[in-house]
């Protein structure tokens, strides 16, 4: 009497069968909650917007809209008022996003040193930024308001202006912009202090002591200890905030609407007017497509060349 014995499967075919890929399409039920909403509000109306930037749309237009290829962005090339808003814009996105940085990293640096009452001064730091774009806007008006602004009543005080000289800061055409750069800085600011902070705080103390010991001043430890590790969140938080201030509405809507004279249109203003001013949704689209293209580029070059340089150092 012969017995059979079952073939014995070797230990490395089931460890293949288990490290492979597992596929599960009950996954995806998972994710669509959370993907849907992204698709709807998001990808859904960047792709209207894009087919929108290549139509005659108007608003109140009885006939057909109507395919008109590259059009729009040809009108846009010949467009002075719309390249006159753009410098407006890159030098707001610039005159907000370099002192916000500035002024955040000292503030972060005072805020991670060992103080009292440090989280009373923390809890005050990033007040500005619960606070909604309109109400900022809102506070500021009355901040420089000509006769019984804050601003104008402390210059008078000083003995720096007279009883009746009150500068109309945001109808001047040459203080609206500075103005209203100024309170995207102090507006903006928190925002850049907490990711900051937050970087500092993972700078392990063993180096800066290790670093004292050797003879390092505050400076050279900043400069050989700190600023390589929070240099990565500097270089994100850069790039994050100078998209937002360029892309900015609310703030110098409620400021100044654009005035006086254009001289704070900046180009999300001016893609406003065109759409919901004047009807012209068809060239508006065309021209945040090309702010997209354009911004895009830059901030392509301004990352690869932060890159560039830290890999080389």
């Amino acid at each position: 009497m012969t017995s059979t014995t079952a073939p014995q499967r070797s230990p490395a075919a089931g460890s293949r069968r288990l490290a492979g890929p597992r596929r599960d399409h009950g996954a995806w039920f998972l994710v669509l909650p959370a993907l849907l909403p992204i698709l709807v509000l998001s990808v859904g109306p960047l792709l209207y917007g894009i087919g929108l930037a290549f139509t005659d749309a108007q608003s109140g237009r009885t006939q057909p809209t109507q395919w008109v290829g590259a059009l729009n962005f040809s009108d846009l090339l010949q467009d002075t008022l719309f390249w006159d808003s753009f410098r407006i814009g890159l030098v707001w996105a610039v005159g907000v996003t370099v002192p916000q940085f500035v002024f955040a990293l000292g503030l972060a640096l005072l805020l991670n040193l060992d103080l009292r009452l440090r989280w009373l001064a923390r809890a005050l730091a990033i007040i500005p930024w619960a606070m909604p774009e309109v109400v900022v806007g809102i506070m500021w008006r009355l901040v420089y308001h000509p006769d019984a602004g804050v601003l104008n009543e402390t210059l008078r005080g000083l003995g720096l202006a007279g009883a009746g000289d009150g500068t109309d800061w945001l109808s001047g055409l040459a203080t609206a912009l500075p103005a209203v750069i100024l309170v995207g800085v102090w507006a903006g600011m928190p925002q850049t202090t907490v990711s900051l902070l937050a970087g500092l705080q993972n700078v392990p103390r063993e180096l800066h002591e290790a670093a004292s010991m050797d003879g390092a001043g505050a400076w050279r430890r900043f400069r050989t200890v700190t600023w390589p590790a929070i240099r990565p969140i500097a270089l994100a938080i850069t790039a994050l905030n100078f998209i937002w201030n360029f892309n900015s509405f609310a703030l110098v809507f409620v400021l100044t609407d654009g005035g006086p004279g254009g001289r704070t249109r900046l180009p999300m203003l001016f893609a406003y007017e065109e759409a919901f001013r004047y009807g012209q949704f068809g060239y508006a689209a065309a021209m945040g497509l090309a702010m997209v293209a354009v911004i895009s580029v830059l901030l392509a070059v301004y990352l690869a060349g932060r890159l560039k340089g830290d890999e080389e150092k």
